[in-house]
């Protein structure tokens, strides 16, 4: 009878460990499939303990995160859009995203309320000055990525004709449109190149041309290189031969730029008359009738 319990004990001990093996290991995958599953895994900053992580993921993007909510909440619907286009026009920095972007608004809005009732203290001055820094510091993240996509696309426009020479010539040499591309990408210096090569990159995954073009001319503001995206996407709808396209092209950005050369040399005659007028001219009246006014002085002096 002892034997026939403790057997029919084992027995049951056994089924309960095949049970409990079958149900822990059902819902994970094993073999091929947990390996693809380990490599497609990309490790976030909670799965990390907190003392494996820098200084700045530790302390600062908490903060960050904080404060881009706060700044959420205080921006009108559609900022977060508005702010990506304006990253593209800048050549999307690497250091700068639609995120951080929002975090430095919030940060800036409260070292604005902070720094000034910091100083002064408060009152009804110190409150206003408050206001009006945190409002200027709330805005000041905006312009800094306006001001650097003007910057970028300033160069993209001065770069834009020597771009359209290398295109022309390798297209008329017998290279391929897409290898004529490649050729500026390599070759030509600026944000220019790295424009043609992201319009190179999306041809690749499968844009159309002019779908490709479309989209740089969406995140471009400089006139001359809109112009030259909608001719070349008008271009490539209607069947015209690119390289009559290009030839036409590189004469009017030619004289586009012999233009407004001539343009900026007009102004400089305006812009040196205030540096002429405040800086110039009263050193040269004190040098040339210094002088003379204090012999006169004198004179009117022993008189």
């Amino acid at each position: 009878m002892f034997l026939l319990i403790a057997g029919i004990g084992l027995v049951m001990a056994a089924l309960l460990l095949i049970v409990l093996a079958a149900t822990v290991g059902s819902g994970q995958t094993t073999g091929v499939a947990k390996s693809l599953e380990l490599l497609n895994h990309k490790t976030t900053v909670r799965e990390v303990g907190r003392n494996e992580l820098g200084a700045q993921e530790r302390l600062l993007v908490p903060v960050l995160d904080r404060l881009r909510g706060l700044a959420d909440r205080l921006s009108p619907a559609g900022t977060g859009g508005r702010i990506a286009r304006s990253l593209d026009r800048a050549g999307n920095p690497a250091a700068w995203t639609v995120e951080r972007v929002m975090g430095a608004k919030g940060l800036a809005l409260l070292l604005g309320i902070i720094l000034p009732l910091l100083f002064f203290g408060f009152g009804l001055y110190p409150l206003i000055a408050a206001a009006a820094a945190g409002v200027a510091g709330f805005f000041v993240p905006d312009l800094l990525v306006y001001n650097a996509g003007l910057k970028r696309q300033e160069d993209m426009r001065k770069g834009l004709a020597d771009a359209l020479d290398m295109l022309t010539v390798c297209v008329e040499a017998g290279q391929g449109f897409d290898a004529a591309i490649l050729q500026v990408a390599r070759t030509v210096d600026g944000p220019i190149a790295g424009e043609f090569a992201r319009v190179l990159s999306e041809m690749q995954i499968g844009k159309s041309r002019g779908e490709a073009f479309s989209s740089l001319g969406e995140r471009t503001t400089a006139p001359e290189l809109k112009n030259f995206v909608s001719t070349l996407v008008q271009a490539d709808r209607l069947g015209l031969p690119i390289a009559g396209v290009l030839r036409e092209q590189t004469k009017e950005m030619r004289v586009v730029r012999r233009q407004a050369a001539e343009e900026q040399a007009q102004k400089v005659t305006v812009k040196i008359l205030f540096p002429l007028l405040l800086c110039i001219f009263p050193a040269l009246f004190i040098v040339i009738i210094g002088p003379g006014a204090i012999q006169i002085a004198e004179v009117f002096g022993s008189m």
